[in-house]
């Protein structure tokens, strides 16, 4: 089973041509200004994180750990998750991103990847998980149905057999996402 990292879901969603590239074709990307504003981001949010209260998750009682890595080899999936609250009603998932929109699909199909990973490491069932938006300082909630974890397990047969097969994808057809790319060299038929 190729492995693959949670990261790539949220990717695939993106931009397909982007995990085709990390895998199938491996060429030096270019740091771009999103991604860098992103790390720099992260550092602060933990600064600030650290000192804040469960209570605002309506999760008074937990332990708040963060930069979980998760791994399990019969998914064939791996990440770093931002933060993970472990309290007497469950465990949760939170990713931070640096958007000031509402988490898209990507979002969703990526944080139900942790959950995944979660319910694998912990053997515990994974309800609820949370996009935290930076730039509004909120968290949404999204439930992790049956439905949704049989699609993200499916998806992640896609991605494989997308790398067995050394297929490049269509390239996403909203060409704004091309901007900041950083494979944007590497797409001759979009450029």
């Amino acid at each position: 089973m190729i492995p693959i990292r949670v990261n790539d879901i949220k990717q695939y969603f993106y931009c397909p041509r982007v995990v085709f590239y990390q895998y199938s074709m491996p060429v030096e990307k270019k740091t771009t200004r999103k991604m860098e504003l992103g790390r720099v981001e992260e550092e602060r949010i933990d600064k600030l994180e650290k000192r804040r209260k469960l209570t605002a998750y309506n999760l008074a009682q937990g332990t708040r750990k963060f930069h979980v890595w998760l791994s399990s080899k019969r998914l064939g999936l791996s990440g770093k998750l931002d933060l993970l609250i472990d309290s007497p009603d469950g465990l949760f998932p939170v990713d931070f991103k640096l958007t000031t929109g509402q988490p898209h699909r990507n979002h969703i199909y990526q944080l139900c990847g942790y959950a995944l990973l979660l319910e694998d490491c912990y053997q515990r069932e994974v309800t609820k998980g949370f996009v935290y938006l930076i730039p509004k300082n909120d968290a949404v909630v999204f439930d992790f149905t049956p439905d949704l974890k049989t699609e993200t397990l499916r998806v992640l047969d896609e991605i494989r057999g997308m790398i067995d097969a050394e297929r490049m994808p269509s390239p996403t057809p909203l060409r704004n996402r091309c901007t900041d790319c950083e494979y944007r060299n590497f797409c001759g038929d979009v450029f």
